[in-house]
């Protein structure tokens, strides 16, 4: 795929080449690979979790590997990334999202940036096609599209099926119509645009507004291109909220993520609290890796009525 040569671009030559032939021989399909510092690499695919090996011995993650990997992901100038790393990841071409340990540089408290990178964390992105479809028709009151947030903890599918929901509405798919969508993508991880074109199905009514933060992204869409929906991928930081209620004073359906794990803890989060108070019939889906990433295990409407409960 396309897609994945980002990936092999940020490797070092020798992991690359060996990691191709591992997945081509065992015919799986690489969901995230992890290096540390002198210690093992370590893959997870679609099948199975292994530490990688070099004929009988494993394979020993150097110190340069690290090094190299992380020259080729800030393009040999790590301090333009400072932004993101003092999140701890960064997303690169694809919608692949890596994650680094190292040692944090504090300003005034708080993480200005991280250096002497010591682990790396490089999570696939991956589109499952139909995903999304099964629960289309729990996203509807009356014949009218809900406000939906999708919840759960980091790795449990929650872009996998925002995308793929955003693919069904926007084609139609369990709908009475298709909706334009404007889609705030402000890390690349949802339509993995590349030079101006999604690289994942998102759907034909769909206009993303990529690289902008999601509060002024959602205003942007709304301004710009009169969407019936606007969907956002991991709502957190307070502008977010502000913006979200600007979004729903103005008639458009939202569509988002966030992370959590059940209703109650949902609850003790006061802007969430309040969010989920201004989404008249609003509707919440949690996820596991009970049955695999993507788990849908309870939805839940605003008024506190359970939808759906897995067995």
């Amino acid at each position: 795929m396309e897609i994945f040569e980002e990936v092999w671009r940020l490797l070092p030559f020798d992991v690359k080449n060996r990691l191709k032939e591992e997945t081509t021989l065992r015919n799986e399909q690489i969901q995230e690979i992890r290096l540390r510092a002198l210690r093992p690499l370590f893959v997870k695919t679609n099948k199975n979790k292994y530490f990688l090996k070099d004929g009988e011995k494993e394979w020993i993650v150097s110190s340069r590997h690290i090094k190299e990997a992380v020259e080729k992901l800030g393009g040999y100038s790590l301090y333009a990334f400072e932004e993101e790393l003092k999140q701890g990841y960064l997303t690169v071409s694809g919608g692949h999202r890596v994650g680094f340990c190292g040692k944090a540089v504090l300003e005034g408290g708080k993480v200005k940036t991280l250096r002497q990178i010591s682990s790396l964390n490089i999570r696939i992105a991956g589109e499952v096609k139909g995903c999304g479809e099964e629960w289309i028709p729990y996203l509807f009151e009356n014949n009218g599209l809900c406000h939906t947030l999708i919840v759960s903890p980091p790795g449990c599918g929650k872009t996998t099926l925002l995308r793929d929901i955003i693919r069904c509405l926007s084609y139609g798919i369990n709908c009475r119509e298709s909706y334009n969508v404007g889609v705030v993508d402000e890390r690349g991880e949802i339509a993995a645009m590349k030079d101006g074109v999604p690289q994942m199905d998102i759907g034909p009514c769909t206009d993303v507004q990529e690289n902008c933060p999601k509060a002024e992204g959602m205003l942007f869409l709304l301004r710009s291109m009169t969407p019936d929906i606007i969907a956002v991928d991991e709502l957190g930081k307070e502008a977010d909220f502000m913006g979200v209620e600007e979004l729903l004073h103005g008639g458009v359906t939202l569509i988002s993520t966030v992370h959590g794990n059940d209703m109650d803890g949902l609850l003790k989060n006061t802007k969430m609290q309040t969010m989920l108070k201004k989404m008249e019939n609003g509707r919440v889906l949690f996820l596991s890796k009970r049955c695999g990433v993507g788990t849908v295990e309870e939805i839940w409407d605003t008024q506190g009525k359970k939808r759906f409960e897995r067995r």
